[in-house]
């Protein structure tokens, strides 16, 4: 349904609903505050484009999304592609990519596509995030140690060289702010859960900070005051080139932003005991997308830890996501100028902290004892991402795992020469299989092959070398299809040549126990005319007694308890018209 979950709530909203929402919209709110700038400077803009975006994409994605209880805004899986794509394309390029991946989510959500995000192997998932914690993380030690250098390197090994070219100029009051930071973090949930440690470390540092004027890098050092006002809509400017140069970026965009929603919403269904709307859902993170970026944010997206945040402090309906949303606008408008006193080191430590979580180490350790083709796709994606570039990661991520599925596939096809089986005295039948070969009497000069499990292209060579291993050309070839669910156009294919490559031999070629899928594929191609129709059976014993017709011998009763294998046997009604 394209229905938000706010219209579908507010029918039966409550007084009481409203008060346990605006106090965790509030607490949420509070949460968002040093994250939101803490991303945004990770991502190599200013502090206030977090908060713009935290507010405008906040109050959207939860006033127009799928989910009851989504908290939407600036995220970490975002850091390391905001941050390439500024660093080559400008904060222009940012807004025109971030404005196309929204519309690629509109279309994704209208072309009702949310169902097939949820396919992408875990694998890929847990590589990609493992690797963005580990460039979030590298790209705070400069803060977190309070070094006195240069702009850092955006490719991770020249990074880490330029940092440890530079540990001379350690600052200690830097390391002492963000450990007392992390010492804040890590111990105040003992304290309390209801206020959350990040802000708490914020603030208490920051206060520390400013009475013994301690010698740290702070945020309006490096940045300037924070406008106390929200900005103008903006129209960037960029050429054709760049425009066609951005959409991989913004497909990236697009598709992170898709992942991490849903993701956080089938999380926080799993927590509420409800359900989202996944297309409503893109839809609402494409709009978020495109306004965004016009009123100065950056790409923006479900986060978890927000979303769970709000369930556990009460959060049920879409309102509690607009009320954190208008608590960080109040916070910008009226506490904004206070923001420049926050110091870099404490927001390094924040961020340290969020990386640490995202990390899904133990996740990624699970994976280690996975079969050894989901281990290939976790660590070249997780490679890839923090060596090359996320994009890349995604797509070589998503083909490896793609083709080792198909692999895979191949592998639990099985094609069989059943007559051979006999003559050498097996059976790959069961014994108490009614309509085994064993039960039947094969003619001389047939054979028979059964093929076992989806005949696609991932089973196309191996037909093709079971083919190989009969010597002598058969007079009849019998093809079963009985455990054949699917067949795809290079299966057809392979039937193609198959037919060719008996008519030229002088054997005939019979099909039988075909199911529905393959005939209507056989009917859509010109296979069934190679084929010919009165070569096409339902059942093998129609199969052998048209083999039987064709060597000029008598035909044979069905055996006693055969039973039908394709369900247009037992129910005439649905078998396909062949014309």
């Amino acid at each position: 349904m394209l229905v938000p979950k706010s219209i579908t709530t507010l029918k039966s909203y409550s007084r009481s609903q409203f008060t346990s929402d605006l106090i965790a919209g509030v607490i949420v709110g509070v949460v968002a505050l040093p994250l939101a700038i803490a991303f945004a400077i990770a991502s190599g803009l200013t502090p206030d484009r977090g908060l713009y975006t935290a507010i405008i994409a906040g109050f959207l994605i939860s006033a127009l999304g799928g989910s009851r209880v989504q908290i939407g805004g600036p995220t970490g899986a975002f850091v390391v592609i905001v941050y390439g794509i500024v660093q080559q394309y400008g904060v222009d390029g940012l807004v025109v990519a971030t404005i196309m991946a929204g519309v690629i989510l509109v279309i994704l959500g209208i072309a009702k596509l949310g169902a097939a995000i949820k396919f992408i192997p875990h694998p890929v998932v847990v590589g990609f995030t493992s690797g963005i914690a580990v460039i979030i993380l590298s790209s705070q030690v400069k803060d977190f140690l309070g070094l006195q250098m240069g702009d850092v390197p955006a490719q991770f090994i020249p990074k880490w060289e330029a940092f440890a070219s530079h540990l001379n100029s350690v600052n200690g009051d830097a390391i002492a702010v963000s450990l007392v930071a992390l010492l804040i973090m890590i111990l105040w949930p003992r304290v309390s859960h209801r206020i959350p440690g990040p802000f708490v470390a914020l603030i208490a540092t920051t206060v520390v900070v400013k009475l013994f004027n301690i010698p740290v890098e702070t945020i309006g050092t490096r940045f300037g005051a924070i406008s106390a006002t929200l900005p103008h809509p903006i129209v960037p400017h960029v050429s054709l080139s760049q425009l066609t140069a951005l959409v991989g970026p913004a497909f990236t965009i697009a598709l992170l932003a898709a992942v991490e929603s849903l993701l956080s919403a089938v999380v926080a269904d799993g927590m509420i005991g409800g359900r989202h709307r996944s297309n409503m859902e893109l839809i609402a993170q494409g709009v978020a997308n495109i306004a965004s970026p016009i009123f100065g944010g950056m790409p923006a997206t479900g986060a978890i830890a927000r979303t769970a945040t709000n369930v556990k402090n009460g959060g049920r309906t879409p309102v509690a996501g607009m009320v954190h949303a208008i608590t960080l606008l109040l916070i910008t408008l009226f506490f904004g100028r206070w923001a420049a006193l926050i110091p870099l080191a404490t927001l390094a430590a924040i961020l340290v902290v969020v990386s640490y979580h995202m990390s899904e180490w133990r996740s990624f350790r699970g994976e280690l004892t996975a079969p050894r083709s989901d281990v290939a796709v976790l660590l070249t994606t997780f490679a890839l991402t923090v060596l090359v570039d996320l994009t890349v990661a995604i797509e070589v991520g998503m083909v490896l795992a793609a083709f080792l599925f198909m692999k895979r596939m191949a592998e639990v096809t099985n094609v069989s020469i059943v007559t051979r089986e006999l003559a050498d005295g097996r059976d790959g039948d069961e014994e108490d299989d009614p309509n085994s070969v064993r039960r039947r009497a094969i003619p001389p000069g047939v054979e028979v092959f059964e093929i076992s499990g989806p005949f696609f292209f991932g089973a196309a060579e191996q037909f093709k070398d079971t083919l190989n291993q009969v010597a002598k050309k058969p007079k009849v070839l019998i093809i079963r299809m009985r455990d054949v669910p699917a067949i795809d156009s290079t299966g057809l294919h392979v039937l193609h040549e198959l037919a060719r490559s008996c008519k030229r031999d002088g054997t005939l070629l019979l099909v039988s126990d075909v199911h529905a899928q393959p005939v209507f594929a056989l009917v859509r191609s010109d296979m069934l005319d190679e084929l010919g129709e009165e070569n096409l059976f339902g059942n093998l014993d129609d199969a052998l007694d048209r083999a039987r017709q064709y060597l000029g011998l008598p035909s044979m009763p069905h055996p006693a308890g055969a039973v039908p294998t394709v369900a247009r046997e037992t129910r005439p009604e649905d078998t396909p018209k062949i014309a």
